[in-house]
Parts: structure tokens; C-alpha cells; sequence
């Protein structure tokens, strides 16, 4: 979906998890921390490169670089399919997951605020991954040049290393459009453990940090881009994220 203004809202009214390898258990699904936006841009595909880590006090850096295909199917539907790979100086590389993303917009500017559904299937292909399906409710809007985003995801697992029960994840973003060019903000994740019995703050996951994004035209195609330093927690353990995307649009 082109990065772009989003003419349907007026005001405010109102990773899948990290893979536990780093923290010595089975990992669960990926890929990994991008807020997921809403809006409309019926036609326009696009070619998507992402990449993100984990940095933790003492360990080496575990990478996460994922390249995918997406497409603006009409003014409500958007879908790819993306492949997540890991790496790391201790465990070389390694194709983590293969995903399929498809978010459907609710709501077309009727209300002060937009809604959309966010689902994400994950296919593990490493030995320690879990499948996983992850669903939820994805909320934007807008005041003056302002973009606000707040998303509640629910992950369920399955399969060998699945996890029970299903887990409730946050994300959130604030996004001021300074520049077509620069556009400014901050985003924060987290992971509160079990969807109705939060798990105790210790062992919950909170990260946030400031974001970069920013649009380059090219004729009739376009190159967003944005990157994020997130530093907070993984599951009780202090450490630091950086997270960039790149994004072909035509």
C-alpha cells in the first residue's frame, strides 16, 4: 500500500511474536515490528524490503531480513506474500518463514476515524519456528498533519512448537508529514502474553523509540522508505530493535 495522505479522515475521536531462540526457548512466528497502516490506493502494487534486530546486552546481533510482493487489489483489500529469513554470525542464515498478509478496510471515511482488519499466516520453515495465525483490529486517523495508529494483534499458534493460548500484541505510531520528502514520529510494540490473562509486567515485552519515513517520486512510480530505533524489553529482557522497510511502489 503507497505510503500517502489519507483524504477519508478528518480528527481523532477516540510479530508475530519474537522468535524466543534469543531468549533460549522455542521461538515463535515472524516476521517482525512494522505498523500495520489503512488505506485506500486500489491498483498499486508494490515490491517490499524489510529488515529488523535484536540487540540484547552481550549477545550477538540476530537479524531478520524479508523481502515480499504486494498488491492494492481494490480500494479495500490489500494482500502479499513475503519471506523472512534470519541470520546471525553464530547461526548463518536461514529462510525463517513464509507469510501471507491480508488486510481488509472496514471503514471509508464515514467515521472521524478508519478501521481495518489485519491477518497475517505465518509458515515456519526452520526447526524451532511455530505456524501461527495472527488477527486484529486496525484503527487511523488523522489531525491537521498528524497520523495516529493504534492496532491490537491476536496471535494463535499451531503445529510442533505451537504456543497456548492465543497471544495479544500492541502497536502504535504517531507520524507528523513535515516534508513529502521527511515525515517524522515515534512507534512502540509490545507483547502482553496470554490475550485474557495478561502476563506479569516482568515477563511482558515494551519497546519504543523515534521513526524516519519519507517518500521519493519516481514519474509514475514511487520509493517510500522508513526506519525506526525502538530500545525498552523482549519478553523481561532489556534490548534494543532497529527496524527499516523499503518500499517499490508502481
Amino acid at each position: 500500500m503507497a505510503i500517502a495522505p489519507i483524504p477519508l479522515l478528518q480528527r481523532l475521536v477516540g510479530f508475530a511474536a519474537l522468535p524466543l531462540v534469543l531468549c533460549g526457548t522455542p521461538a515463535a512466528a515472524d516476521p517482525g515490528y512494522y505498523v500495520v497502516t489503512v488505506y485506500s490506493d486500489p491498483g498499486v502494487r508494490t515490491v517490499d524490503f524489510r529488515y529488523w534486530d535484536v540487540r540484547q546486552p552481550g549477545e550477538p546481533i540476530t537479524a531478520w531480513p524479508e523481502v515480499g510482493l504486494g498488491w492494492n487489489v481494490n480500494g479495500r483489500w490489500y494482500t502479499e506474500v513475503l519471506a523472512s529469513y534470519i541470520t546471525s554470525n553464530e547461526y548463518g542464515t536461514s529462510l525463517s518463514t513464509l507469510n501471507w498478509q491480508n488486510d481488509l478496510l472496514l471503514t471509508q471515511g464515514q467515521y472521524p476515524f478508519d478501521v481495518a482488519l489485519h491477518t497475517l499466516l505465518v509458515k515456519a520453515k526452520s526447526a524451532w519456528g511455530a505456524n501461527a495465525f495472527e488477527f486484529g483490529p486496525v484503527f487511523q486517523t488523522e489531525i491537521d498533519r498528524t497520523q495516529l495508529n493504534a492496532n491490537l494483534i491476536f496471535e494463535r499458534s499451531f503445529g510442533a512448537n505451537a504456543t497456548e493460548p492465543t497471544q495479544l500484541k500492541y502497536q502504535w505510531q504517531v507520524r507528523q508529514r513535515w516534508r513529502p520528502w521527511l515525515h517524522f514520529g515515534a512507534q512502540g510494540f509490545g507483547e502482553l502474553g496470554p490475550w485474557d490473562h495478561w502476563s506479569a509486567r516482568d515477563a511482558q515485552s515494551h519497546r519504543l523509540g523515534p521513526a524516519l519515513f519519507g517518500t521519493v517520486p519516481l514519474g509514475e512510480q514511487s520509493l517510500s522508505w522508513q526506519a525506526a530505533y525502538l530500545i525498552g524489553s523482549t519478553y523481561g529482557q532489556n534490548g534494543k530493535m532497529f527496524t527499516m522497510r523499503v518500499k517499490f511502489e508502481f
